[in-house]
């Protein structure tokens, strides 16, 4: 196999061969590796990137020796895909200029182009006998599913439809195995649509167009890939915070469960004569490798010991139905200092997962809060969709509720409490701040989106188009709903003191609107504290990860409680209007794996960056 794994502080590639028991380093790239692969022949892959997230995919044979490029030809750009067939045919998708281009070629040979799509598209797959692409495009419009021939001829397109009607493509089924249709040359592509506020499977096969399993049903967000043999499919149920595994057999139309420990899979695979391999973790177990069959897989270096805490969850009463958190309270007295973690997205959600920011904040003496607010996965389409109050400020209501919830149980403090979120999740906790300025007494924002129709102008393609979706139309459509909705709207009504983290080469929540909001705390004279890393939105080096969460500790060590300071509060806290930049830290962190997990819905960037930094696709 070929995994992502800590090395040194970095997220760098490894091979596992189970003849011989052991792993091996494939890459040391300085800005460390995170997207990887391996083909029919064992072929390593993995995609080189510099620090702006623009690179190509490379190859190597699994035991060593010289790496070369994946196809010629084929200009860098953010990857958007890698798909390869037994005979050595290999499509890679690269985003570029506002644009997502197909490219197909034979393994190290030169490169052909098949199409160019505008917007957001990601390559999903290749048939077996190469003769078929699948394109995903956005789930809910006319495009969310495109079939190509390798010459660029359309073959199908899929629509899928809002408010219900989202269609995601999932993978080509391998050679060997029975289609599950009549007719056609044997190729199907899984699909999973939204159906009737559930989530179902199809298969898409040539001249028949998409047939759905109504029999393989699900309440909450899916994934699912093929057996080896072609001839079942593993799902894998985000639901409620936790995984759920089934093995769904079309010839029998059964959906039979896989046995799994309680927590969250961030991966599994089927592999030849049942085995299913997992990537397992939960709230108080660090990730590690599991088998079905006992298979001996490759020991992760991670967290030695326990994690600290009493690990429990709670639902708070709301409009639309309960609101689900996991609280993990430290060693002593309740109740104690509490900081909200509040995950990206929007459709994303916290997990019974290890976490090392929960460890570490717990570990300090904060209670932790992780709130699956309404539009959070996990909890089933109305759920996802529900923003009644309108965007953020629906999930505002949510996590203000929660918190009043918890205090009335005697959990956490009422005057202490705290906002730690990144991405999407740093944009909510800004909001948030200013909405109801009386609940929240400090607050950490890493790499956030300040303002929203300043951030629509110059995201990606991918996230104008969510933006647009959420928010019915553009900034200039609907001017107001993008104002109502951003934090920098509500910065005079301030009280809490502000940790903004940012990143020069953000292309998801852009540095410049970050600046305009730090510009504008000053002028309100709001307390703040601003630091700038020199990455894109993602960053693999570990370093920049323990550089935030060591700063963000001692911000709220000292907001929360007056801790980590002699003297008044005011003695150690730098000036409000002057950004600091960290110092590299010489030492490696505590080594931490990597792993993958991905759900059919788009996402905002998510909390993947620099202090909060959760499991992410490994695949191209």
């Amino acid at each position: 196999m070929v995994f992502t794994a800590d090395a040194d502080g970095r997220c760098q590639v490894f091979t596992w061969d189970a003849t011989t028991g052991r792993a091996e380093q494939v890459t040391d790239r300085p800005g460390g590796t995170l997207r990887c692969a391996i083909d029919h022949g064992a072929r390593v892959w993995w995609f080189a990137e510099d620090a702006d997230g623009r690179g190509h995919w490379r190859f190597r044979s699994f035991d060593g020796g010289e790496d070369r490029r994946g196809l010629e030809g084929v200009a860098d750009g953010s990857p958007r895909g890698l798909a390869l067939t037994p005979d050595g045919t290999v499509a890679v998708a690269t985003a570029s200029d506002g644009g997502t281009t197909v490219h197909i070629g034979q393994r190290g040979g030169r490169a052909r182009a098949v199409t160019r799509v505008e917007g957001h598209a990601v390559l999903v797959g290749i048939s077996p006998d190469g003769r078929h692409l699948a394109v995903g495009g956005p789930a809910a419009s006319g495009r969310a599913v495109t079939v190509l021939s390798p010459d660029g001829t359309v073959r199908a397109v899929l629509d899928g439809g809002p408010h219900g009607g989202e269609l995601w493509a999932l993978g080509f089924r391998p050679a060997s195995g029975t289609a599950t249709g009549d007719g056609g040359d044997g190729t199907e592509l899984l699909l999973v649509r939204q159906h009737r506020d559930r989530y179902v499977l199809a298969v898409w096969r040539p001249g028949a167009g998409p047939l759905t399993w109504e029999w393989c049903a699900f309440d909450t967000e899916i994934t699912a890939s093929w057996y080896p043999d072609g001839d079942a499919v593993l799902v894998r149920q985000e639901r409620h915070g936790r995984s759920l595994l089934h093995r769904a057999d079309p010839r029998t139309r059964s959906v039979a469960a896989v046995p799994a420990p309680p927590g969250t899979l961030l991966a599994a695979a089927a592999r030849p004569g049942g085995d299913v391999h997992c990537l397992w973790t939960s709230a108080s177990q660090p990730p590690r490798m599991l088998s079905t069959a006992g298979t001996p897989l490759p020991p992760l270096g991670t967290v030695a010991g326990s994690v600290p805490g009493d690990h429990r969850e709670t639902w708070t009463p709301g409009p639309d139905g309960p609101v689900h958190s996991l609280l993990a309270l430290p060693d002593g007295a309740a109740p104690a200092p509490a900081v909200f973690l509040v995950h990206g997205g929007p459709a994303d959600h916290d997990r019974d997962a290890y976490d090392g920011v929960v460890h570490s904040l717990v570990a300090s003496g904060f209670a932790v809060v992780r709130a699956n607010y309404r539009g959070s996965t996990g909890y089933g389409p109305r759920w996802r969709r529900a923003y009644p109050a309108g965007v953020g400020l629906t999930q505002v209501q949510d996590l203000a509720a929660v918190r009043a919830d918890l205090v009335h149980r005697g959990l956490v403090r009422a005057d202490a409490t705290a906002l730690w979120g990144t991405s999407w999740g740093g944009y909510l906790a800004l909001l948030a701040a200013g909405v109801d300025p009386a609940l929240w007494h400090a607050v950490v924002a890493v790499k956030p989106v300040a303002d929203c129709a300043a951030a629509h102008r110059t995201a990606t393609p991918a996230l104008r188009a969510l933006d647009e979706r959420l928010f019915g139309g553009t900034p200039d459509t609907v001017p107001e709903a993008y104002a109502r909705s951003s934090p920098v709207r509500y910065v005079p009504r301030l009280r809490a003191p502000l940790l903004v983290v940012a990143a020069e080469r953000d292309d998801k929540c852009p540095p410049e609107q970050v600046r305009d909001y730090l510009r504008a705390l000053a002028l309100a004279g709001v307390r703040h504290e601003a630091l700038w890393l020199d990455t894109g939105h993602d960053g693999y080096d570990g370093r920049d990860h323990v550089a935030v969460l060591r700063r963000a500790i001692g911000f709220l060590g000292r907001e929360l409680r007056g801790s980590d300071r002699p003297g008044s509060r005011a003695a150690h806290r730098p000036p409000p209007d002057v950004p600091l930049r960290p110092e590299r830290d010489p030492g490696p962190p505590s080594a931490a794996a990597t792993g993958t997990g991905t759900t059919p819905a788009h996402r905002r960037g998510g909390h993947r960056a620099e202090g909060r930094r959760q499991q992410r696709p490994a695949g191209g």
